[in-house]
């Protein structure tokens, strides 16, 4: 049996870099990307410069909030409705107490919590912009992006100003239990009070958007757009296959899917998105 036993050093170890390798490797560490979509890797300055969009194959990587804000809105655009933390108010914990998970998203981000609200001009109008932030406990909606999204409605009423919603979201967050839900209530009434006023409120679906959020304010846009290969849905497929006992259709839950079954308007690139919202939002003209 000795033909088993390793008689040289571990294989599965890579040989410590030395030299011009090892400088080599710290110099190009971390800047190249590769494409879940084509599978080639891409230079990461290049990604970024092209609005995290693939250039090959179009596949629409994930967006950080302020890179969001900073890619629809002019120069001088103004963060608002900053510094709301939440309180903890079941005190819950799971694997790990809920307040260190708000501690290590606050750290990842350098949000307070996972949405951003902005005011400032797109193009030649003047909007509020709220966007969702998915690397802050998965996009999940609390008491904090239910305030913070009350308060843009808000903003969005007492100015006159249309109102976009970019949502990205893994649904109501399960740590704040019935106060998380409410939520749902108190966001739709606030934008049934835009409604009410004439001023148009748009929500930008991107990937992934699910749970409570589709539930409530993601689906009720004067207009919804949402990015090419989002998901979209309540539960999740693996959740429906397993209820219904059934195969799904291909690309089920898909934005293309979605807008083919008219529970979207418009499906559209990110390097498109901004003017797309321009002449959206030049058609539905606000009232004086």
């Amino acid at each position: 049996m000795s033909w088993f036993k390793r008689e040289n050093a571990d294989l599965t170890s890579a040989p410590a870099l030395e030299g011009d390798d090892a400088e080599r490797r710290v110099r190009t560490d971390g800047l190249w990307v590769k494409c879940p979509g084509c599978r080639p890797p891409i230079w990461k300055a290049d990604l970024e410069a092209n609005l995290n969009v693939c250039p090959n194959c179009q596949h629409h990587f994930a967006m950080d909030a302020q890179e969001r804000v900073a890619s629809l809105l002019e120069p001088g655009y103004e963060l608002v409705d900053q510094g709301l933390r939440s309180t903890d108010p079941l005190n819950f914990t799971d694997i790990k107490p809920y307040k260190l998970r708000l501690e290590q998203g606050r750290k990842q981000t350098g949000l307070d919590d996972a949405i951003l609200n902005a005011v400032g001009d797109l193009g030649p109008i003047p909007v509020v912009l709220s966007v969702m932030e998915y690397a802050f406990a998965g996009g999940s909606m609390g008491a904090v992006v239910g305030e913070t999204i009350a308060r843009a409605i808000d903003r969005s009423l007492a100015g006159r100003r249309p109102l976009i919603i970019v949502a990205s979201s893994g649904g109501a967050r399960m740590q704040e239990g019935i106060v998380s839900l409410l939520q749902m209530a108190k966001i739709s009434s606030g934008l049934a009070e835009l409604d009410d006023a004439r001023i148009p409120y748009t929500c930008v679906l991107t990937h992934p958007t699910y749970g409570g959020v589709t539930a409530s304010f993601a689906m009720l846009g004067d207009l919804n757009v949402a990015e090419p290969g989002a998901l979209i849905g309540f539960a999740g497929p693996r959740v429906i296959e397993q209820t219904i006992r059934q195969k799904l259709p291909e690309g089920f839950q898909r934005s293309e899917f979605l807008l083919e079954k008219g529970f979207l308007d418009a499906v559209v690139s990110r390097k498109k998105l901004k003017q797309y919202l321009i002449r959206a939002l030049e058609f539905m003209q606000v009232p004086a």
